[in-house]
């Protein structure tokens, strides 16, 4: 089983990658880095993969947007299976903590550790990089530079840990998804769909969302993309929780898909919450 990641060796992608191979019972997966979000996709969807295991939404910063479009454009990929994994950051780095002038990492992992960097590192440059373990690799052998990246991203590139953990928020935790190709389940405890409506009038969403109301379907997250057609035109990204069985979300699906210009329902799915486990 060959799955692609959000490389290099060392990233939290790598640790989701083997929790969640480890929980559809895969024996020795292969592991395969990308650069970027979209080339992890992208290697799932060309067949060069089985599997992709990428980031969809951090409890801090929010929707991975990335993700969200790679979804959209592929929606022929199943969701197979989510895991919500605990993130604890590091700052790593090989010179001491009163020179360092740079900090690397990750978008999101910078933003998750602002407050931090504010009351220690306030004249320090941040720098944005693909991915928290890329930021490890390159302040390797530095003086005044240093990442944010995770402990075993500082074992893998021999680097010292300056500070743990650093992020602002002690419950932070990122949702993975394992993406697959082929049939997309409707049995699972949460489903994940998107859609776009026939034009933007007053009531049309809220048409749409009473179809999971009047079925009490408790909607566990939605968010909002911009379409890039046009201005004001937008794509709705929700997921659903299914206490009673796929029964519910059959019929949703029926009534939704005429209101819809355009729906993608990505499947349904068990969830693992490292975080609560951990906690």
């Amino acid at each position: 089983m060959r799955i692609a990641y959000l490389g290099p060796v060392g990233t939290y992608g790598e640790q989701a990658a083997r929790q969640l191979a480890q929980l559809e019972d895969l024996a020795e997966p292969i592991l395969l880095p990308q650069i970027g979000i979209r080339a992890v996709v992208e290697a799932l969807a060309s067949g060069r993969t089985d599997a992709a295991v990428v980031p969809v939404e951090n409890s801090v910063e929010g929707g991975v947007t990335a993700c969200l479009d790679a979804l959209w454009e592929h929606s022929d990929l199943a969701i197979a299976r989510a895991l919500v994994l605990p993130i604890r950051h590091a700052l790593l780095g090989s010179g001491p903590l009163e020179g360092i002038s740079e900090v690397l990492s990750h978008p999101q992992a910078l933003a998750q550790c602002s407050q931090w960097l504010d009351d220690h590192l306030p004249q320090a440059l941040q720098l944005p990089t693909s991915s928290t373990a890329d930021a490890a690799r390159m302040v390797a052998g530095s003086r005044f530079r240093a990442a944010i990246a995770s402990q075993q991203a500082g074992l893998e590139h021999g680097l010292e840990e300056l500070a743990f953990p650093i992020n602002d928020v002690a419950g932070n935790c990122t949702r993975f998804l394992l993406l697959r190709r082929g049939e997309r389940s409707c049995e699972g405890p949460v489903a994940s769909l998107a859609f776009s409506l026939h034009s933007n009038q007053p009531g049309a969403l809220l048409e749409a969302l009473g179809c999971f109301a009047h079925r009490a379907l408790n909607m566990s997250r939605i968010e909002s993309r911009p379409s890039k057609r046009e201005m004001g035109e937008y794509i709705f990204f929700v997921d659903l929780e299914l206490p009673e069985g796929p029964g519910p979300l059959a019929e949703v699906l029926i009534e939704l898909q005429p209101l819809c210009e355009h729906l993608a329902m990505f499947g349904a799915y068990p969830l693992t919450n490292l975080a609560v486990s951990q906690s």
